[in-house]
């Protein structure tokens, strides 16, 4: 019986699978039982290995480290035994990787080549995570700190030729209302032959907290048929995912279409889709829009001696203490920090505890952003706007 524990791409040998054995004696032509995906594996040349150095030998035994080229379906964490006797060793369970980045193509149309040589990184390396966040369109790593994450981005540019940088994920803010508000746009299109007309009368207010949009309608009388109802929540939704103020999206907010006129003829799904969307825009600047910020919790564990400089440095950082507890030797802080302060937490922390202190960080909740940051925050969005429009009208 034998425990996979790597998985090793390479070049010239293909995979290499890296195992302990725990039971038993494992030779070359052997057939083994994947206990996990209930294959049968046939054991080809088996190594042991030091450092580069390989040597081919005969047979492994219980204790023995070992390598074997190219198990077809094995991957790393699987069980290899005796199908007579099945049976699955426990997984190595790894830290939550807290250290994060994005990775941004320098050159375009790389994406298949940069998924292929990410997944293949994952499969000898499982420590570490990605995903795509369609929220803030990046592609976001996450890794056990700052090294390993550049020995991940050396290995995708050296062995999967894949032009990338590292870049500060972005932060998911959010945008809401403070007040009430209200408006009624009208949209007239007439070209040539058929027209569009449609005219929307919406009002917003505040929504409870982390209570996403809410749209209702509160018609009266027939100005407006109910088969428009539908067209106006898309052009409603389509804007509260691109956002308003500062380009983040919507939340906590109540739409209520509650009035508007419509033409026999010209009224149609896109003349409302557009009259909602320009009338939730009108609407939600005159209801006092203001920004939220992601808050993230964080249990932080380090010897005694540096509560006093990390409970300094969280403080730098807006931070808010919960509480502290022992847990040992250590103190357990627990606090609520904004997640922009966040970034590259793990090695700061490491530095102020010369590498004795761990953290471990979750999100928590929305809170209001402060009037300076948020200022910033929409004069770049409009910087960028006016920046976009005079590039498509040049």
């Amino acid at each position: 019986m034998a425990y996979v524990f790597k998985t090793l791409t390479d070049p010239l040998s293909g995979d290499l699978s890296f195992f302990r054995v725990y039971s038993g004696t494992i030779r070359p032509g052997l057939e083994l039982y994947n206990s996990e995906r209930r294959i049968t594996e046939r054991c080809g040349q088996l190594y042991r290995l030091n450092g580069k150095l390989r040597t081919q030998v005969d047979a492994l035994t219980a204790g023995d480290i070992g390598a074997a080229v190219k198990l077809k379906d094995t991957h790393t964490g699987n069980t290899l035994c005796d199908a007579r006797h099945a049976i699955v060793l426990p997984k190595v369970s790894y830290p939550t990787p807290y250290t994060e980045a994005a990775l941004r193509l320098n050159a375009p149309g790389d994406e298949e080549k940069l998924a292929a040589g990410i997944a293949a990184l994952h499969e000898e390396d499982p420590a570490f995570a990605y995903r795509t966040d369609p929220e803030i369109h990046q592609f976001i790593i996450a890794a056990q700190g700052e090294l390993h994450l550049e020995v991940l981005f050396e290995r995708l540019k050296r062995r999967y030729k894949v032009d990338v940088s590292l870049e500060q994920p972005k932060i998911r803010y959010r945008e809401t209302i403070r007040g009430r508000g209200e408006a009624r746009y009208r949209h007239k299109k007439q070209t040539g032959g058929a027209g569009q007309f449609a005219e929307v009368w919406l009002r917003v207010e505040p929504g409870p907290r982390d209570s996403g949009l809410g749209f209702s309608q509160s018609l009266t009388g027939q100005d407006v048929d109910r088969i428009f109802v539908p067209s106006v929540e898309k052009g409603v939704k389509t804007l509260s995912q691109e956002g308003i103020h500062a380009g983040f999206r919507v939340t906590d907010v109540k739409v209520d279409f509650y009035g508007g006129k419509m033409h026999p003829v010209d009224s149609k799904d896109i003349a409302f889709q557009i009259a909602g969307y320009f009338a939730f825009r009108e609407a939600f600047q005159n209801a006092r829009p203001c920004l939220l910020e992601p808050i993230h919790e964080l249990e932080i564990k380090v010897p005694e001696e540096f509560v006093g400089r990390v409970v300094g440095d969280l403080s730098s950082r807006r931070g808010k203490i919960l509480g502290m507890d022992v847990n040992g030797r250590l103190q357990v802080i627990r606090a609520q920090v904004p997640a922009a302060q966040l970034y590259r937490y793990g090695t700061a922390l490491r530095s102020l505890t010369g590498a004795r202190g761990l953290h471990s960080e979750k999100f928590s909740h929305y809170e209001e952003l402060v009037a300076e940051q948020e200022k910033k925050l929409v004069a770049d969005y409009q910087a960028a706007r006016a920046a976009g429009t005079a590039r498509h009208n040049h």
